[in-house]
């Protein structure tokens, strides 16, 4: 069923725009695959042809998406040039400012959710340098871009598309405005639509879940996000493998998540960590290269969860790494 207490002031809005932006002819008005698609979310969804079609004649292809998404740092650089981009001072000493601003908030979404405080706040500060750069590509234009003119996860991104659609109706979310990443991401925390949807809560109560402007919902739906995920409070992450285990480069594991190996079982082979996990604790055993060569870290159930926000392991490993250096920045300047 259409929620018709937005959809006036979506359409309302979206005509507004619309208005106001003479010469913006976009580039899917004609696209087969976008017609397809607005009789496909008519039909499926009961949202209006005339609506629809307003907002994709005005949608712009983006060559420049095109080209970001064929290089995402995480497949084009090793990791010690990964972890550089985000293991900066500057970070670090925001995600303290950010902690302290939001204490109140995490401390609530801590206990609520069962997720460290320092992982949120690392996330946040990876993603979008505490809000600093939230995207500045309009979500429409990433998603039929993406969607329409790039076959390689066309399908995926069309499915994204079809939900922020959604979303911008059930959230009264201007969808011929609001902006995000070059993939559709959206707020703070970057959620894609699928996961906005999803994962997103109303932690400050006020009827509206808004990962832009209520810190309390970003927060919120960062920690509920990870709790969904699996994540346990307080468990260990990763811990680096001692340099004189010469077995390492030989038992590096095949799958990101931990199967039924322990450190212990790992340790019996010669691979140690410091400090010491837990023998029971279920690892994995990943590789990560260095300019002098590989270096080696066990990584938990809680690490594979990362990687549920983002699928690389460098990615995971510098959220990681700088959820580690903000909290012990914090805790030390505390009086």
């Amino acid at each position: 069923m259409l929620q018709k207490k937005y959809l006036g002031a979506w359409l309302a809005s979206l005509l507004g725009t619309l208005a106001a932006g003479p010469g913006c002819a976009g580039d899917f008005q004609d696209n087969a695959n976008a017609q397809a698609f607005i009789e496909e979310m008519a039909e499926r969804h009961q949202f209006d042809r005339t609506e629809l079609e307003a907002l994709f004649a005005q949608a712009k292809k983006r060559d420049d998406i095109l080209e970001a998404i064929s290089r995402p740092a995480e497949k084009t650089k090793p990791w010690y040039e990964y972890r550089n981009i985000f293991l900066k001072p500057k970070r670090i000493d925001g995600g303290v400012s950010f902690w302290k601003e939001n204490e109140d908030i995490l401390k609530r979404a801590e206990q609520a959710y069962g997720v460290d405080a320092a992982i949120i706040v690392a996330i946040i500060g990876v993603e979008t340098r505490y809000g600093a750069n939230t995207g500045s590509y309009r979500v429409i234009d990433a998603l039929s871009t993406l969607a329409f003119e790039y076959p390689p996860r066309s399908k995926f991104f069309r499915s994204e598309l079809e939900q922020f659609l959604i979303l911008s109706r059930e959230e009264d979310v201007d969808a011929a405005k609001v902006k995000g990443s070059y993939a559709g991401a959206m707020g703070y925390g970057q959620f894609i639509p699928s996961s906005y949807r999803a994962y997103a809560v109303d932690f400050s109560e006020d009827g509206k879940r808004d990962l832009w402007g209520n810190m309390d919902d970003i927060i919120g739906s960062v920690a509920n996000y990870f709790h969904r995920h699996g994540w346990k409070l307080g468990e260990p992450v990763a811990s680096r493998v001692n340099s004189g285990s010469p077995a390492a480069s030989s038992q590096v594991s095949e799958n990101i998540k931990p199967g039924k190996k322990t450190a212990g079982d790992f340790a019996k082979a010669g691979i140690t960590t410091e400090p010491l996990m837990e023998v029971d604790q279920a690892v994995a055993l990943l590789e990560f290269e260095q300019r002098n060569g590989p270096e080696y870290w066990l990584t938990s159930n809680n690490f594979y969860v990362i990687t549920r926000y983002n699928r690389s392991p460098l990615y995971a490993m510098a959220v990681y790494q700088l959820s580690e250096a903000i909290q012990d920045a914090y805790q030390k300047s505390r009086p």
